[in-house]
């Protein structure tokens, strides 16, 4: 698996072993478990589907801490990743948790394609 270090590698990669449908199953299947009312299509853009997510990420941040926590768990978002993180700026915090799910949902989805 190669070292994904932006959103735009993440989907690079993503449509280049045309998995990104499988991308975005693993998320609202997750996001499911989480009990959270957000879905998307299988053919959203990449752009929306940040933003979509990153939107929702700040709101429960703000309003919702223990979904929010819930969902890292079940996305299973590395702990010590998520502590590295400058929680002083909501905004920047909810983009770069944004990162940290969609690259774990990858790590997911790339593996069980390798089997």
């Amino acid at each position: 698996m190669k070292d994904i270090a932006t959103f735009q590698d993440l989907i690079s990669e993503a449509n280049y072993l045309e998995l990104y449908p499988k991308l975005i199953a693993q998320l609202n299947k997750d996001l499911l478990f989480a009990n959270l009312t957000l879905e998307f299509e299988e053919n959203v853009l990449p752009s929306s589907l940040k933003l979509m997510l990153q939107e929702t990420i700040y709101k429960l941040i703000q309003e919702r801490f223990m979904d929010y926590l819930n969902l890292l768990y079940i996305v299973d978002v590395s702990e010590e990743k998520v502590r590295q993180l400058d929680g002083n700026d909501t905004l920047q915090l909810s983009e770069d948790i944004t990162f940290l799910i969609l690259k774990r949902e990858w790590q997911k989805v790339w593996f069980k394609n390798k089997l």
